[in-house]
């Protein structure tokens, strides 16, 4: 399925140098407001109180949210669990108070609107939950890089399989100098649509490298540059469609979604539109430059005895 079809192709690579470059400066700034701002982590990884509150009847959320706000408690993550008369709150913690301190002025909050709210748990989470929740990040992240590396020097070349890498890492390291440089809370859920990002993202640049060995086989007069200008132009199509699709769903859960998946679909939003333009410009340059060429991707066929292609097919002795 195509919206439309582009006859002439365009040459991107020509332009590889500068898109680069772009992608380079881009990565040093976030890499610095990473060093320089540093994440502004959510309660699951720095430690607070959680609190579960039941009402008799269903309540809202956002007035929930607005009550604890006015405490003096930013980005307070509050949600529904179990049914809609249950609410976890989740605070960050407050210099001067103790988590049972924090909790009663809540509760006391929270009754002078509701009187009938009531507090079934509260309970500290401590730092060292988040240093552990930090390290299992940090592991999963390395799991899923390692396997995209390994699958697709399996499924094409290590050439194509580095150059996907590095435009992933790319993505992740750019959503977090976002994070980094607005002090957009970083919580599980953004670390969760990262981890989407990379497997989005590869998923484009199978799609390009997989049209990039199919034109080596059916262009043997084409050089590298052209090929590669070849497979992007002829997936520009399918990447509309596709990419505009979910882009609609995520934007969906930004603007409807709430507090809950703001930050969510934010991170989604971001690694969505990066994962493309890594994937058609980064990646495929990357990959030009190591030196990957025909006989990477298009193994040489052996010639048997009366194939079409032997000059002694047909002869007679």
């Amino acid at each position: 399925m195509e919206f439309f079809r582009i006859h002439r192709t365009i040459p991107f690579m020509r332009h590889a140098l500068v898109l680069n470059a772009v992608s380079v400066i881009t990565f040093i700034a976030a890499v610095f407001f990473l060093f320089h701002k540093g994440l502004h982590l959510s309660v699951e990884f720095t430690g607070g109180t959680v609190m579960e509150v039941a009402y008799q009847q269903p309540v809202d959320v956002g007035k929930v949210r607005e009550t604890v706000a006015k405490l003096g408690y930013q980005e307070v993550q509050v949600q529904n669990y179990g049914t809609s008369r249950d609410v976890q709150i989740r605070l960050p913690v407050q210099k001067g108070q103790t988590s049972s301190q924090q909790s009663s002025q809540v509760m006391d909050a929270l009754k002078a609107v509701d009187p009938s709210a009531t507090l079934r748990g509260n309970e500290f989470v401590g730092p060292q939950v988040g240093d552990e929740l930090t390290t299992n990040g940090l592991k999963a992240l390395g799991m899923v890089v390692v396997g995209i590396m390994v699958y697709l020097a399996f499924r094409f070349e290590w050439k194509f399989a580095l150059a996907t890498v590095l435009a992933n890492l790319h993505d992740v390291v750019i959503i977090l100098g976002f994070f980094a440089f607005f002090q957009w809370e970083f919580s599980l859920a953004v670390l969760a649509a990262v981890l989407a990002v990379l497997g989005y993202s590869v998923n484009e640049s199978v799609v390009i490298f997989d049209r990039v060995r199919e034109n080596f086989r059916r262009y043997r007069k084409m050089d590298t540059q052209e090929v590669i200008d070849n497979a992007i132009t002829s997936t520009i199509s399918r990447t509309i469609i596709t990419h505009g699709s979910t882009q609609l769903v995520v934007l969906s859960m930004f603007f409807f979604g709430g507090p809950t998946l703001h930050y969510f679909s934010l991170a989604l939003t971001i690694g969505i539109l990066f994962g493309i333009y890594s994937s058609a410009f980064v990646a495929a340059a990357i990959a030009m430059w190591l030196g990957v060429k025909r006989e990477d991707l298009v193994k040489a066929a052996v010639k048997r005895e009366g194939d079409p292609d032997d000059p002694n097919a047909g002869a007679a002795v």
